[in-house]
């Protein structure tokens, strides 16, 4: 570690610690402490003035022999930084602070420490580890992006596939640190990125067996509550491809001693809580389990819940996890079982039976639930825990033993049962793993115990201890190497740098003599003890070793210096633990089990080779691998008996040898704090972790030689303020050479290498301090100059405004003066004009008084005059309406007798008519007559009535009672008839009373006269009131303005809620637009989606076929496969050619089976498999489909019953009609009521009057009305009960007959309506009033019937015959699986060479009799083709003859003559008609010169756009001219093939894709435009609609193409995307757009990429120029301006998300500075858009939350206010995005501030109620849904010309 005068040698101590310098100074409950000098220091002071962060003034003593200056503390802009080599002083505080920082302040749990990953626990779940996150890694430089585990396990995976050379990641931390997590990523990360080699999932497999190694590995101990109690070194392997292919894994020391105890807080392994957690499912209860608490093995800690974990759930994980890795039931049965037995074993109590002997009771309840769950016999097994054999040269000795030796007995034992348990998993788990093909290269993953140390540390933490030891001395050797070569790679002088060397501990431990060496002596010894053996170490190592001691106050332990800190172990249990021994004749008891269970056998069985403690498969697993010696037989149960000191030695000694021959990678865990609060840090326990770990070891390697590397140019970018412009050259190198050595004196501080600069630790510290001085002096240079700017303004700015004011007062004094002589002037006008004034109003008095007078005059006599002609014109008028009303009254009498007279006769005579219809109607033998054998038909219609006898009873008893009440209303009727003749004999009695009524008139004239002089009277008082209510009136106008006022405001308020309810439905409108918009595009994208994956699965399928014909056409055991993840573009076609070529393919497979590799074999087998899993699902859908035909016919005969009960609408709706006749005649009857009291005149009653007349009238009628009712009731009474009868009878004849349901044959139809519906509009038709009056005619009824009974036997025949083909299938299906399972249970108990070839043979016959099942349905289908070609071409004949001929369309493969008569049209020569003819042996030219051989950068610029689309519409509109189907599908199907096969050839050629992308959407566009269809028609010439396709409709095929070029387009946006991708990141964020803007900031060991531009490196430029190169290409191509403007924005879209997601993944990148160049580099991509007139096509918005980030980095960040305009701006990105960036920003210059966290938490405050996913990252695999608008071409087919350079001469124009 560096010392603080180390660190300031460069120069003068008094220049750096200077006033307000800040420092580090030691602390007991921080550890350090900042601190701030308030006194300049001196050479040769023996205190420092100091001031604390909390205002403290102290003061510092140096040690007076040494007199070392405290830590000098890093610049604020250094703090946080990503790698602690970047600080400029390297030592213990500043690695402890940073980390602190970086953990609670920026929430980032990983940071590097040079080659270090060093993680620290968050106790809280991140969302760091996605897909999202996974992807944004692959592929990067581990210094390009922020520190993370992906980083680490992306350079092992990068440098396995550059440097040929495996690769290990070494995971380390003490308990809880989070070792087991972070290697469980790192394994996701590789199972992920690198994929499986074959189809088995190897992926998924290597992270299935993490819950099985956790379940039987892991426990709770007081630090944490999922600790690994176990080491564990996981290879997993790669092919040449570097996809995963299988793994190993060796385990380490496992802590057998937590099966039979556990400490307070403390659990056993989780394996054990699983299945008491587990036992009341039935699987489980045969093992007669119970509670944790229950159990002595898992009580003793007392805690068996970890808070938050479903053991239940967990063990359906861990027996998923098994499952998963082929461990069968059987044996997942066997292993619960032998847990369970572990369990019961702890359980079973052992008594004292004296002082020397002991025994079990007898029918122990835990002992026989063990014996029957192992098989063995209570009597052995209760004998031998009690008892041991001993042996001696001649004889065997049968001893008891005491209870506290068969306690220790029983719990080895078990201890010994659980490491044969693990050992067997861990075996099971790498033989499910082991790589199938050979291992090309592997990665490890070591998952090992830190550093321990304990109050009481023992045999375990000793072995723990020594693998670090071990482990960390490899560390140092590797850090030590890497500087080395730094060094001698920069050409830099090398000195030697003094670093710990661990050798003489590990020797210590492992050396002849040493500690493990006397350990196994004294095992060996017959009376070996623990004390012993203490007295021999400190007897051999005491007095010869430094780093051995003994504790003064214990002579049973010793005292160990380790790397880390000094370790005292307690020697107690170490011999029995190193001798690890079980009783013998025990594991003989369990050998003799009679359980039938090979786990058993396995688990006891001798081993014939050592079995190291790992629990290793034996095999050799890679070339690393050392091969163990054969053994003989005879040394077996020697080696047998090594300790588990040697054991662990050897196991040891092998991973060294394993990690020495990789390229290691580091990781350290750290645990923040002991109680698990979420980001929460203890400085103390961190400094132990950090020491522990090797950390810091580290850093003070890096801080002894040259810590801090800059290159030349960032160098000189981040330091050119300090230069001056003559020591500017073009050399960057001696540019800086001369610099430095202005700035720093002493040469030794810094060196000059080939590409980098070297400093010593602290200078760049001093560095930045100049840069730091220099800037803010020019600050106050320009602070001074804006501040005399601003002053000056201030007093010009007082100038100007005194000079303003003396214009304005002097101004006013004038316009004073001026106003004076303008109102005397005005007063001599005024006076003028009103003497004028007065004159005139004299002289205009007089003239309105003269005329007043005259006014007056002449109006009265006016009024005379008029008075009079009034009079005279009144007379008239009243004399002509008087005799006007005479002659009307007599002419209406006569019109009314008249009428009345014809009315009387004409009813007469329908009378006499209407009494000749009933006489028929009621005439049954007329009836018969009229409709023979219609009875019949009306009883088998009627037939459903029979069910509804008692509803027919119902009705009737209803219908009796509606004769009743009819009746009654009638008997009412006759009441009230009987009232009207008594009001008729009152109207007699009224007219008596008109003579008494003239005498009363003759009363009331007097009484007028007496009236009119009190109307006099009246109208006085009137005027009197008049005038009140004018007044009142006007207080009502006062007050109607008020409430017109208030109306005026409610209109307006009306108004307004108006224009915002128009707002609110306006928007709401644009709402579900938007959301149809968006659910439109979701679809598009689900339905392109599946596109992309048919694809995928085309490709995969033409991948097995080619890999089928490799293997058959070279059947060599080294050849190369085909890549699977080649991109291609083939499709699966089923046409002619490609069955010749399966069957072709499958008959050759036959002869060569044996040369396929073994992963040829497992996919066809899985092919096989999902053939069944197909099969039996077709299986499952046709029993499902029964299931739903036999509830469709119990719904079908519930519907059936209800249609009968339908019959009881005809009633209910004659009572209707009954209640509404009945309601007319009341209203009638009132009518004529009102009407005779209306007409009260003297005769209007009597007798023989029209009124009196007319009423008796409509009473007959009513009367006659009520009978025809009545008839029709007892029609239809006598009808229903026919109709009953009639069913009946039939029903009676079909049960007999037919007992298979004749409701079947109506109602479980393909349409069950329609004889339900007939029948009900035949029912219908009958009920309507015009059929109950004029029956229909016969043979219309009978026609009726002919054709409701030839439907219904038209459904019945094709539903008998659609059951028939179900039956067929179902029973070709059963016949198919019973062939099946008979062929594998033969192949079954074959060998398995011969099953593989079996199945092979199988496939390929079943292939070659589908492909003959497939033959003849196509020849089938021709000859039906065919057939109905003859058909219509008679139908077309006919229709020609007829004169009226017209096109039929047809779908693609059928075809029609012409439907007009062939007419010879005379043609001039020349008159091309836009065709292209040519031959059909010409056709594969035709796609060879055109698609295949054709290149698009010729034909681009020298022809015009979409040429090759036109030549091969012209061809096809040939075809379809010649009505050719055959050739018209051949050349279409050739065409896309062609198009398919070019774009797999060259789908990564960016021309390529995009003039075959245009050429497809052309061909496509023809197709429509010349379909005939008039909304493709609209923009044609008359020529173009002359061109239209005559014969066939290609609907289908304008499918198939849309869907081809819609993957056209996908894979143009990929090709787009791997073009760009390289290009985005550089040119975006790291590349320097504004030069000088950015500050290049101090960087780690990990160098980032550059931001200055060097050659190779790509910056906006090349984007915009990659870009303008696409567009340019696609013009070129005359590819739809709306398809470009779509590929645009996807462009777009790709690159504002990798921009964005890089930015959240690095720290470096978030700054004010790198905001601005953002900005500016968006706005240059928007002047791009501009330029390529797209500003509307979408690509804007897609960068909206890229510009969002970068106006984030920008703005203020401190206030409340801040905060809401933060939230209000940043609507595009999410929380964590938000959030994040806060997090990652980071000043650059220290004129910044960093972001507080009080602020953070404000604005996840208020950002808490945003909706929006959690995901962090932007999805850059999201492509946009695809649209081809129509785009009509203008272009007339007959123009065009064909060049030569095609080489199509063979084509003619036609």
């Amino acid at each position: 570690m560096e010392k603080g005068h180390d660190s300031s040698t460069s120069m003068a101590a008094s220049e750096l610690y200077t006033k307000f310098a800040r420092v580090w100074i030691p602390d007991a409950d921080e550890v350090w402490k900042s601190a701030e000098l308030t006194k300049n220091y001196k050479h040769g002071d023996s205190t420092l003035h100091l001031t604390l962060e909390d205002g403290m003034d102290i003061e510092h003593k140096l040690d007076d022999k040494t007199k070392n200056l405290p830590h000098l503390r890093n610049p604020d802009i250094l703090v946080g930084e990503n790698d602690l080599t970047a600080l400029s002083y390297l030592h213990e505080p500043a690695v402890l602070h940073n980390l602190k920082v970086r953990f609670t302040d920026s929430k980032l749990i990983y940071t590097y420490c040079g080659i270090v990953l060093v993680a620290i626990n968050p106790y809280e779940n991140l969302p760091i580890y996605g897909s999202d996150i996974i992807n944004a890694y692959s592929g990067q430089n581990m210094g390009d992006m922020d520190p993370h585990i992906f980083a680490v396990a992306e350079e092992a995976y990068k440098q396995m596939a550059r440097d040929e050379r495996n690769q290990s990641i070494i995971v380390s931390g003490e308990s809880g640190a989070g070792k087991t997590v972070s290697a469980k990523y790192a394994m996701r990360y590789f199972a992920t990125v690198s994929g499986a080699a074959t189809e088995a999932n190897v992926e998924e497999k290597v992270l299935a067996s993490n819950p099985i190694m956790e379940a039987i590995g892991n426990a709770k101990t007081t630090r944490n509550d999922n600790s690994s109690r176990f080491g564990k070194y996981i290879e997993i392997g790669f092919d040449k491809r570097y996809r995963i292919i299988g793994a190993n894994m060796r385990t380490y020391l496992l802590e057998k001693s937590r099966v039979v105890f556990q400490a307070d807080e403390e659990r056993n392994y989780h394996i054990f809580y699983q299945l008491c957690a587990s036992s009341h499912l039935p699987e489980f209860k045969n093992l007669k389990l119970g509670s944790a608490d229950v159990f002595h093995c898992t009580n003793q800690g007392r805690n068996p819940v970890i808070d938050g974990v479903d053991d239940a759930k967990e063990m359906c994980t861990t027996q998923h996890a098994f499952s998963l890795l082929g461990i069968n039931e059987l044996n997942q049965k066997g292993l619960f079982q032998v847990l369970a037995a572990i369990l019961h074993l702890g359980n079973v109590e052992i008594k004292d039976r004296d002082s020397d002997s002991s025994i079990i009771p007898p029918n122990n309840r835990h002992l026989t639930v063990f014996c029957e769950l192992m098989g063995v016999t209570y009597q052995d097994m209760s004998h031998w825990l009690c008892h041991k054999k001993l042996k001696t040269a001649q004889e065997t000795y049968i001893k008891p033993i005491p209870r506290l030796q068969a306690s220790n007995a029983r719990d080895a034992l078990a201890k010994h049962i659980y490491a044969k348990v693990f050992n067997w998993i861990v075996d099971h788990v790498n033989k499910s793993l082991r790589a199938t093909v050979k291992q090309h290269s592997f990665i490890g993953v070591l998952d090992i115990y830190g550093f321990e140390t304990f109050e009481i540390n023992s045999f375990e933490q000793f072995c723990i201890n020594y693998a670090n030891e071990k482990l960390q001395q490899q560390f140092n050797m590797h850090v030590f190497k890497l500087e080395q070569e730094e060094y001698l790679k920069e050409q830099i002088p090398w000195t030697l740098i003094d670093f710990y060397d661990n050798q003489p501990c590990i020797n210590l431990i492992e050396a002849k003599m040493g500690v493990l060496d006397l350990l196994d002596e004294e095992c060996k010894m017959p009376k070996g003890s623990d004390d012993s053996w203490a007295q021999k170490l400190y007897n051999t190592h005491l007095k010869t070793c430094s780093l051995f001691e003994k504790p003064r106050m214990s002579n049973k332990a010793f005292i160990i210096q380790h790397f880390a800190d000094k370790v005292q172990y307690q020697c107690d249990g170490f011999l029995e633990k190193n001798k690890d021994t079980v009783n013998e004749e025990q594991i003989n008891v369990l050998k003799a089990s009679k359980l039938k269970l090979d786990l058993l056998v396995e688990l006891f069985q001798d081993e014939a080779k050592v079995t190291s403690p790992t629990g290793t498969a034996p095999g050799g697993r890679t070339r690393l691998s050392v091969k163990p010696k054969e053994v003989r037989s005879g040394a077996s149960s020697k080696e047998h008996k090594k300790t588990v000191g040697c054991q662990f030695r050897n196991s040891l000694a092998m991973l060294m040898e394993t990690l020495n021959a990789t390229t290691p990678h580091y990781v350290r865990c750290i645990k923040p704090n002991d109680l698990k609060f979420p980001f929460t840090f203890d400085p103390k326990r961190a400094v132990q972790q950090l020491r522990a770990c090797g950390v810091l070891e580290t850093i003070r390697i890096s801080a002894a030689g040259f810590p801090s590397r800059w290159t030349y140019q960032e160098f000189f970018s981040r330091y050119r303020v300090l230069m001056k412009q003559k020591d500017v050259l073009s050399d960057r190198r001696l540019t800086c050479r001369n610099v430095l050595e202005k700035l720093v004196q002493d040469q030794d501080k810094y060196q000059f290498g080939k590409t980098k600069i070297f400093f010593r630790a602290g200078q760049v510290a001093y560095l930045e301090k100049l840069r730091a001085d220099k800037l803010r002096k020019a600050c106050v240079r320009i602070q001074k100059t804006i501040r005399c700017w601003l002053v000056r303004k201030k007093y010009l700015r007082k100038k100007h405004a005194a000079i303003t004011i003396q214009r304005y007062t002097r101004g006013h004094q004038a316009r004073c003066l001026v106003k004076y002589m303008r109102q005397t002037l005005a007063a001599i006008t005024i006076q003028k004009f009103q003497r004028m004034c007065v004159q005139r109003k004299v002289y205009l008095q007089k003239q309105a008084a003269a005329l007043v007078m005259q006014t007056i005059l002449r109006a009265y006599m006016a009024r005379q005059k008029y008075q009079g002609l009034l009079r005279n014109h009144k007379a008239v008028f009243i004399q002509k309406h008087v005799r006007g009303w005479l002659a009307r009254q007599r002419y209406k009498r006569s019109l009314r007798a008249i009428v009345y007279l014809q009315c009387c006769i004409r009813r007469m005579k329908a009378k006499k008519e209407l009494k000749k219809l009933k006489i028929e109607a009621r005439s049954v033998e007329h009836f018969k007559k009229l409709n023979v054998g219609m009875e019949n038909k009306i009883m088998q219609l009627q037939r459903k009535l029979d069910e509804q006898a008692k509803d027919n009873r119902v009705t009737s008893e209803r219908l009796n009672c509606l004769e009743t009440s009819h009746a009654v209303e009638s008997e009412k009727l006759k009441v009230e008839v009987s009232k009207l003749k008594g009001i008729e004999e009152e109207a007699k009695n009224n007219a008596n009373r008109v003579t008494s009524l003239l005498e009363q008139l003759e009363r009331l004239r007097k009484e007028l006269t007496t009236t009119q002089k009190e109307k006099k009277t009246i109208e006085d008082w009137a005027t009197k009131y008049r005038d009140e209510m004018e007044k009142m009136v006007a207080e009502l106008k006062q007050q109607n303005g008020l409430l017109k006022t208030e109306k005026d405001d409610l209109n307006r308020m009306i108004k307004e809620q108006s224009q915002q309810m128009t707002e609110k439905m306006t928007r709401a409108l644009a709402e579900e637009t938007q959301q149809l918009e968006s659910d439109l595009n979701e679809e598009r994208s689900r339905y392109q989606n599946l596109l992309t994956e048919h694809l995928r699965l085309e490709e995969r399928y033409d991948d097995l076929k080619e890999e089928i014909t490799l293997s058959v056409s070279v059947p060599k055991p080294g050849h190369r496969r085909t890549d699977s993840t080649h991109s291609s573009n083939g499709s699966e076609c089923t046409y002619n050619s490609e069955f010749a070529e399966s069957e072709e393919s499958s008959r050759h497979g036959e002869d060569v089976t044996r040369g396929m590799d073994t992963s040829l074999t497992l996919k066809l087998q899985k092919r096989v498999t999902e053939l069944e899993q197909e099969k039996s699902s077709l299986r499952n859908e046709l029993e499902n489909k029964e299931e739903q035909f036999q509830r469709a016919r119990v719904r079908d005969d519930e519907e059936h019953k209800k249609s009968r009960g339908a019959e009881l609408e005809y009633e209910s709706l004659k009572r209707q009609e009954l209640d509404s006749e009945n309601k007319k005649l009341k209203h009638d009857l009132t009518a004529m009521r009102q009407s005779l009291l209306g007409n009260a005149g003297a005769g209007a009653g009597a007798p023989g009057s029209p009124p009196y007349k007319v009423l008796m009238d409509q009473l007959n009628s009513s009367c006659e009305e009520l009978e025809v009712r009545k008839e029709e009731v007892l029609i239809l009474r006598s009808q229903l009960v026919s109709q009953k009868e009639a069913m009946q009878h039939k029903d009676e004849k079909e049960t007999m007959t037919e007992p298979v349901h004749y409701a079947e044959d109506v109602h479980k139809m393909k349409d069950s309506g329609a004889i339900t519906q007939a029948y009900l509009g035949l029912k219908e038709t009958n009920r309507s009033p015009r059929f109950l009056r004029k029956p229909l005619e016969a043979n219309e009824l009978l026609n009726r019937l002919r054709l409701l009974e030839g439907q219904m036997q038209q459904q019945r025949r094709s539903y008998d015959n659609e059951v028939e083909v179900l039956r067929g299938e179902l029973q070709s299906v059963k016949e198919e699986n019973n062939r099946q399972q008979q062929l594998l249970a033969q192949n079954l108990q074959l060998p398995p060479e011969a099953r593989i070839e079996a199945s092979l043979q199988h496939e390929i016959t079943r292939l070659t009799n589908e492909n003959l099942d497939l033959m003849e349905q196509l020849e089938k289908q021709d000859k039906t083709i065919r057939k109905l070609k003859k058909q219509l071409k008679v139908f077309s004949k006919k229709i020609g003859e007829m004169g009226a001929g017209h096109v039929e369309t047809i779908s693609p493969g059928q075809m029609v003559e012409e439907t007009v008569r062939p007419v010879n049209i005379p043609r001039r020569e020349k008159d091309f008609q836009g065709m292209l003819e040519y031959k059909k042996e010409d056709e594969l030219k035709l796609v060879k010169n055109l698609i295949l051989e054709l290149k698009p950068r010729g034909v681009a610029v020298n022809l015009i756009p979409g040429l090759p689309a036109y030549i091969l519409f012209m061809c096809l509109r040939h075809a379809d001219y010649v009505n050719d189907d055959q050739k018209v599908r051949t050349l279409l199907t050739s065409t896309i093939n062609s198009i398919k096969k070019i774009l797999k050839k060259r789908g990564d050629d960016f021309e390529t894709v995009s003039f075959w992308l245009s050429n497809t959407c052309r061909f496509l566009h023809c197709l429509k435009q010349y379909s005939g269809d008039e909304s493709f028609m609209k923009h044609n010439t008359p020529k173009q609609n002359d061109h239209c396709l005559s014969n066939f409709d290609l609907a289908e095929y304008r499918q198939v193409l849309s869907d081809l070029a819609i993957q056209i387009y996908q894979q143009l946006i990929k090709c787009m995307e791997n073009i760009l991708q390289p290009m985005i990141v550089s040119g975006m964020l790291e590349h320097e757009t504004i030069q000088g803007v950015s500050g290049v900031k101090p960087t780690g060991l990990r160098k980032r990429t550059s931001s200055i531009a060097d050659e190779g490196t790509y910056t906006l430029e090349s984007i915009l120029r990659q870009l303008s190169a696409f567009h340019s290409t696609m013009c070129q191509h005359g590819t739809d301006p709306e398809l470009i403007k779509q590929v645009v924005k996807q462009q777009f879209y790709i690159i504002g998300a990798v921009t964005l997601n890089n930015l959240l993944l690095r720290k470096d990148m978030c700054s004010w500075s790198k905001g601005m160049q953002i900005r500016y580099n968006v706005s240059q991509l928007e002047e791009w858009l501009r330029d390529k007139s797209l500003m509307l096509c979408g690509a804007k918005e897609t960068l909206e939350p890229l510009i969002q980030a970068a106006q984030l980095l920008q703005v203020k960040k401190k206030t409340d206010e801040d905060a809401e305009a933060i939230c209000s701006m940043c609507n595009s990105l999410s929380t964590s995005q938000i959030v994040k960036v806060l997090n990652l920003y980071t000043p650059v210059n220290e004129f910044e501030e960093r972001v507080s966290v009080t602020f953070i938490r404000t604005i996840q405050t208020r950002l808490r109620d945003r909706c929006e996913t959690p995901q962090l990252l932007m999805d850059t695999k999201i492509i946009y849904p695809v649209t081809f608008p129509f785009n009509p071409s203008s272009l007339a087919l007959e123009t065009i010309q064909i060049p030569g350079s095609l080489n199509l001469a063979f084509l003619t124009r036609v």
